[in-house]
């Protein structure tokens, strides 16, 4: 079928009103060859056929997510061996964070992610966070090879890789024909290796052979155990926390540091220098107010059961009583849910005005943050000390031939 010098469909460049869209055929080309070619007489069954050829990525429409052939003008391409799911393996979830991470950084009104692409990237940037660094430098060189590459060569790439991506990681509501049969699953002889769905990607399970557990007679819990056991799950919650090196907690953080708070409100939430910067952007603004309270929230949740209270007391006193020295800007029916929970109080008593803070310093505060001068200034920094080194060997080679000359 694509193969035009032996009677496939033709692929052509398409003239549209600004620019030209390379390498495509039409969903009724299709339809008319496989008609032709297999001895189809029904319309309606060729375009059963090629949606099913569709389902499996082999052809794409180049539109929109939807892999399905329509018999009329839609552009259709054909997909590149290297992804034909003919090739059997499985893409990593690694491999589709990195695939997410780079597309943010490419052509935005080309290639913006769609609503359920943003929330799989959100997710994923939680799964690893511990080594995030390395997936967005990883998409970053991506990034730069790409662009050395011709327009048009790009272009078809591009969207070669977003058929694979919707192949794999289909769209909400989509047929996922690289799904796994779950009565496959049940009949395999070891279940801890049975792959398990996370937000329409897959991992694999942590322990990959049983455990053999003695049975032990049955014994009345004691405090020790549940201190042994809280132990154990404190240092499970310390495990999936990003470490941080020594050069990352400096005061001067580096440049790959300083995109990545950029990403997304979360990221410099969750990064202690990237909140410092953040409360002296608020502070230069008089709405610091908004951050602490969310910290002081933050904080509560971790608190022992005995000093909860008067927490919660001091919270309420300092940013929501009448007159508080730091009022926050909440509306009346968090405000309300809020007095109410204050007076029976515990670590979730102000999870609603907590959530209605985020959401107006992410759609507020943070996007002026990413467009002051501040952050644009850390941003740049590093870039100049570089170019300062860089410059610094021929200052001196200048400085020693002026000083020959004077000589």
């Amino acid at each position: 079928m694509q193969d035009d010098k032996t009677g496939g469909v033709p692929i052509r460049t398409v003239k549209s009103f600004l620019s030209k869209i390379p390498s495509v055929v039409t969903g009724t080309d299709i339809v008319q060859w496989l008609m032709k070619n297999l001895s189809i007489e029904d319309p309606v069954e060729a375009i059963h056929l090629g949606s099913l050829i569709a389902a499996q990525g082999y052809v794409f429409p180049i539109s929109d997510h939807v892999l399905t052939l329509k018999d009329d003008g839609t552009f259709y391409r054909f997909q590149a061996p290297y992804f034909w799911p003919s090739n059997c393996w499985e893409p990593e979830n690694t491999d589709y964070a990195i695939y997410l991470c780079k597309r943010t950084m490419q052509n935005k009104a080309r290639l913006e992610l769609a609503d359920y692409e943003a929330e799989n990237l959100a997710r994923l940037q939680r799964a690893f966070a511990r080594k995030w660094e390395f997936i967005f430098m990883q998409a970053e060189a991506q990034v730069k090879i790409d662009r050395k590459k011709d327009k048009t060569e790009r272009k078809i790439l591009d969207s070669q890789e977003r058929a694979f991506w919707d192949v794999h990681r289909p769209v909400p509501g989509c047929v996922n024909t690289t799904e796994m049969d779950i009565r496959k699953c049940r009949r395999l002889k070891n279940p801890q290796k049975v792959k398990k769905s996370v937000y329409g990607v897959t991992e694999e399970s942590q322990s990959q052979s049983p455990v053999h557990i003695p049975s032990q007679p049955t014994r009345k819990t004691t405090k020790e155990d549940v201190r042994k056991q809280i132990t154990f799950l404190n240092a499970q919650i310390d495990r999936h926390c990003l470490k941080m090196s020594k050069v990352a907690e400096s005061k001067e953080p580096s440049q790959q540091r300083v995109k990545r708070w950029g990403f997304s409100f979360d990221e410099i939430l969750k990064d202690q220098v990237g909140r410092d910067q953040f409360l002296r952007f608020l502070e230069s603004e008089f709405s610091s107010e908004n951050l602490r309270f969310w910290l002081a929230v933050q904080d509560l949740k971790k608190q022992p059961l005995q000093d909860v209270a008067r927490r919660v007391e001091e919270i309420w006193q300092e940013f929501l009583a009448p007159g508080a020295p730091s009022a926050i800007n909440l509306d009346s029916h968090s405000y309300e849910i809020t007095s109410q929970n204050v007076k029976d109080g515990g670590r979730y008593t102000f999870e609603d005005a907590q959530e209605h803070i985020y959401k107006l310093m992410k759609s507020d505060s943070y996007a002026r943050f990413l467009r002051s001068n501040a952050y644009q200034d850390l941003l740049s920094a590093k870039k100049k000390v570089s170019l300062g080194r860089a410059a610094s060997p021929f200052l001196a080679l200048l400085t020693f031939a002026c000083c020959l000359l004077l000589v």
